[in-house]
């Protein structure tokens, strides 16, 4: 690449370096000049710009993410992976399905040897994800990178037709859970702790099919070793009333006189210390769980537990290699279900994106020139309401929760929307104005939520490919707090907010949005171009809707 500051009639054909502004206009970092876009320049004078020119052997920054991006998910996308749109020469790297992430990390590491320019980050190895979570992504540092060494990436990543990343997915599975009891245990203690199994269980998509309390002796608890197996049960959980202190202690025994054997005793997790692998009659998973068990916290049965229901097979020398990371004595209690187990094993994540869908305004405009009737959300575009044509977009897109702000006709966008998964937060200030919709819809996040796409409901041109381009460029940890879409060098809808502006946005009163901030706080701000100006074109007006529908209808007929 050739880099520089250059007079601003050399600068066609080469992209900006930094953000620029020419009155109304703004072009993004990155944005290729044409000769329309200097003579703007030139005429809100500007003279010099910086700019980078590709020379013979680069690869755009979006073109080679993509490029070694395809090759990490591989043909046809089968390993539980999918990769979504390229932005600022970044790819990011989704779960198909709720599993455990497994990874080649010498190749991982060959790749990111290649080149400074093309990096891959991923989740550490065997962390548990959710579908549409963020497992890996693909960064082009600068604004291209060198063919030669996109291809050896590309290479490294589909070496011997082997996965890079996949994604094992959790099975259904039926487990079954041995109590033992001494005479003066409490059955609290007993109906406790197969409560907490339960709930850890159905947190990874499998089931407690059956339980069974009997005495502390080798016996019995062969006698309910067998009869679970009987029942259906495919892994078998034995928690005894006293913690197994030896390879040759009464849970052992009782497994090796079913006809079981004894594989290791002990791991290097704490909590999780006094954990029992063992195989059945039937080469089936038998665990002989330690006192932690009973408790909902992180502890190492659930890092075994998780990959036994994902179908990996747990070794010895695997249990052995949990010691790196496995001290979790002070990490806080995190109740189940998976999303929050997912984060136990590291400090970081990748950030979350909600969608909040403004639908509570009046639409008097649309009413008034329509002389009266239904909110403008309402109308009809190829069979069906605008506002689900709105939220059917956010539910596609990698945005979750989808949130849905009502207020006025509120039970007729209810009805709209009935059987579609999102989450519907009622304003009833909504005749005040658009600022109470938006603080309606922030205050209904959850509190791990790192950002929000403000989208309005009539907005009925923007696809979730769009949605999705957004949140790939959403990260405050480098300085891309607030994306913004533009088509045309103009600021469009919906914009994507980190946390950091919540308590701000919820301060706003009256009909006013939050754009506004936009120009408070320059340094977070990152400028998305788009393809087509579906982000600009909102609907508040009868001939607006006349004109889209016509448009519609003719790129339909198409």
């Amino acid at each position: 690449m050739i880099y520089g500051e250059v007079a601003i009639d050399g600068a066609a054909g080469a992209r900006l370096v930094h953000r620029q502004r020419a009155g109304a206009r703004s072009f993004a970092k990155g944005h290729l000049l044409t000769e329309d876009d200097v003579a703007a320049l030139r005429g809100a004078g500007i003279t010099r710009v910086t700019v980078v020119r590709f020379e013979p052997g680069d690869i755009s920054e979006d073109e080679a993410a993509g490029i070694v991006a395809k090759a990490a998910v591989g043909p046809g996308g089968g390993d539980g992976l999918e990769a979504g749109p390229a932005s600022t020469g970044r790819v990011n790297l989704h779960a198909a399905t709720a599993g455990l992430v497994l990874l080649d990390a010498a190749r991982i590491d060959d790749i990111n040897r290649v080149d400074p320019a093309i990096t891959i980050a991923t989740l550490a190895p065997y962390a548990l994800v959710e579908p549409k979570q963020m497992v890996a992504t693909v960064k082009i540092i600068p604004y291209a990178a060198p063919a030669a060494a996109v291809k050896a990436c590309a290479e490294i990543a589909a070496k011997d037709g082997q996965p890079l990343i996949r994604v094992a997915p959790l099975r259904h599975d039926k487990v079954g859970l041995i109590q033992t009891r001494l005479p003066d245990m409490k059955d609290s203690v007993l109906d406790k702790t197969a409560h907490i199994t339960a709930a850890r269980l159905e947190a990874l998509g499998s089931t407690l099919k059956a339980e069974k309390r009997c005495g502390h002796k080798a016996d019995e608890i062969a006698a309910a070793i067998k009869a679970l197996k009987a029942d259906g049960c495919g892994i078998l959980l034995i928690v005894g009333a006293s913690a197994i202190a030896d390879q040759r202690d009464v849970i052992p025994a009782g497994i090796e006189l079913a006809g079981g054997k004894v594989e290791h005793f002990g791991m290097p997790v704490d909590p999780g210390n006094l954990l029992l692998l063992a195989k059945g009659a039937d080469g089936a998973s038998i665990l002989g769980l330690p006192g932690c068990a009973r408790s909902p916290k992180l502890n190492g049965v659930d890092w075994v537990m998780q990959r036994l229901l994902a179908g990996i097979a747990v070794t010895p020398r695997d249990i052995q290699g949990m010691g790196v990371g496995g001290l979790l004595m002070e990490i806080p209690s995190r109740p189940l279900p998976r999303a929050e187990a997912a984060r136990t094993k590291g400090k970081s994540r990748m950030p979350q994106v909600a969608a909040v869908i403004l639908a509570a305004g009046r639409s008097s405009r649309f009413i008034e020139k329509n002389g009266g009737g239904a909110s403008k959300l309402l109308a009809g575009i190829a069979g069906e309401a605008m506002i689900v044509r709105v939220v059917k977009a956010a539910i596609a897109s990698q945005a979750r929760p989808v949130v849905v702000v009502v207020g006025h006709q509120q039970a007729e966008v209810r009805a709209a929307l009935a059987g579609l998964d999102v989450t519907f937060v009622e304003n009833p200030h909504y005749a005040e104005g658009l600022s109470t919709s938006l603080k309606a819809g922030l205050t209904a996040l959850p509190k791990e939520i790192d950002g929000a796409l403000v989208q309005l409901g009539d907005m009925p041109s923007v696809p979730a490919a769009t949605l999705d381009i957004l949140i790939a460029a959403f990260n405050p940890l480098e300085g891309r707090a607030i994306v913004v879409p533009t088509a045309g060098g103009k600021r469009g809808n919906p914009v994507l907010w980190g946390r950091a502006f919540f308590d701000e946005m919820g301060k706003l009163q009256g009909d006013v949005g939050a754009r506004h901030l936009i120009g408070t706080y320059p340094e977070a701000v990152a400028e998305v171009a788009m393809q087509d100006d579906g982000v600009l074109l909102d609907i508040d007006e009868p001939a607006a809707l006349a004109d889209f529908l016509k448009t519609t209808a003719a790129a339909n007929a198409g």
